[in-house]
């Protein structure tokens, strides 16, 4: 049975590992680029605390002793169907069975103007395009001289109080408090604002009211001016325009405001639900296809516990992938398709972290909350787990103690690209 899963994320993933070296598959997942992206650290990547590599594995190595797995480089083109095959920028696969996985990327919500100056953080490549941004601006800040645009320069505007806007908002806060102060010590960093804005009354909607009203008080105690019921309209590269007709002068923006399917070519735009994501059965198949499946935040499945659809959130993702490997390994060996097992997501809690221990944790069965240090030593420890390899975990491991002890991170680089006949002598 040939597998063709594209996506190699949360989900992709997992299912191409849990159907690794079982008889009776061949498996060909492809991605983009070569390694798999720890997205829920993106943020310390941004901020300096982790190198990109300590979050990145290369998928090669993922499957070095797999028999059954290959590994194609490329970008999906187009979905035909009606031919059992995808297009992509290199070539044409076949398949038995096509798994999309492909994930989620950044909605700016048609604003096309906001999309071309605010910063994403949807990938490796622009969690260091942001930090590079921010430390560039701090080294601009010395030189200037009038005070609108240093102002400017040492403003940052976060739009989105989910998890990541809150992650994100906390570590710039200990960033200002801890780091750049030591750094940059010709700037007076009671200058510098971190705004947080968040369209609805609370932080962290998602998750429960005791962990709403705890992060924000958190995020407030590190001196991140949150403002709720705050949308941003429009932002020029310089000003921040609200719905409330205020301003913000700000040269950087980061947009964690809301995420949206990768929908390739060759889906029916019938079936596309809100969010921009593709309708699923239980068994995550695509809606009128036998062979086609999707999973993770591309998916929308209704369930009488979700009848909005499942959160686009890793854990979906990856027992999504364990229930498709189970049918798959059903549907190989014949079995009776009423046989096959529906998804039914297991919600085992959600959490988010603020800063040095500062973090939320809530998890619905039995019904608990746990806040500051319980939760962070949780959020830590839960990461850490997930993260794959080994010198993976001991190098962020190693960056997390170094930065608790020192108060500091050591990874403030800048990299810029010279002329190839540019003398580097006294660069």
């Amino acid at each position: 049975m040939k597998i063709v899963i594209v996506g190699a994320g949360f989900g992709g993933l997992r299912l191409a590992r849990k159907l690794s070296n079982k008889p009776g598959f061949e498996i060909i997942l492809v991605d983009r680029f070569n390694y798999h992206q720890f997205q829920p650290l993106f943020y310390q990547v941004a901020t300096a605390g982790l190198d990109a590599s300590n979050i990145s594995f290369p998928l090669r190595k993922v499957f070095q002793k797999s028999k059954n797995v290959r590994i194609r480089l490329a970008e999906l083109k187009q979905v035909m169907p009606e031919e059992n095959k995808i297009i992509t920028d290199a070539e044409e696969i076949t398949y038995d069975a096509l798994v999309l996985a492909t994930g989620a990327d950044t909605n700016f919500f048609g604003n096309s103007q906001v999309e071309r100056t605010a910063f994403p953080m949807k990938s490796t490549v622009e969690a260091l395009q942001l930090r590079y941004r921010l430390l560039q601006n701090f080294e601009k800040a010395l030189t200037v001289t009038d005070p609108l645009a240093l102002q400017r320069l040492m403003n940052i505007v976060v739009v989105g109080g989910g998890p990541t806007g809150v992650e994100i908002s906390g570590a710039l806060a200990e960033m200002k408090k801890y780091v750049l102060p030591k750094d940059y010590p010709e700037l007076d960093f009671s200058r510098m604002n971190i705004y947080l804005l968040e369209g609805g009354g609370k932080t962290l909607a998602s998750m429960g009211e005791k962990s709403s009203k705890q992060s924000q008080k958190y995020l407030e105690q590190m001196g991140v001016k949150v403002l709720t019921n705050a949308l941003l309209k429009n932002y020029d590269g310089d000003r921040v325009m609200l719905n409330t007709d205020d301003c913000i002068e700000s040269s950087t923006v980061i947009w964690a405001a809301g995420i949206k399917g990768n929908i390739p070519n060759g889906i029916d735009k019938a079936l596309i639900a809100r969010g921009n994501r593709i309708k699923t059965d239980r068994y995550c198949r695509v809606s009128g296809y036998d062979n086609i499946y999707a999973i993770g935040d591309l998916a929308y499945m209704e369930t009488p516990k979700f009848s909005n659809g499942h959160p686009q959130v890793a854990p979906v993702a990856m027992q999504q992938a364990d229930l498709l490997a189970g049918n798959f390994r059903m549907i190989e060996r014949k079995s009776n398709p009423d046989k096959h097992y529906e998804f039914e997501y297991q919600d085992k809690g959600s959490m988010a972290t603020v800063g040095r221990n500062r973090a939320v944790v809530d998890i619905p069965r039995p019904k608990l909350h746990f806040g500051g240090f319980i939760a962070w030593m949780i959020w830590m420890s839960l990461h850490l787990m997930l993260i794959l390899g080994v010198k993976n975990r001991f190098f962020v491991f190693s960056n997390w103690l170094y930065n608790y002890i020192t108060y500091d991170q050591n990874l403030r680089l800048i990299f810029r690209e010279f002329d190839k006949h540019e003398k580097s002598d006294g660069a």
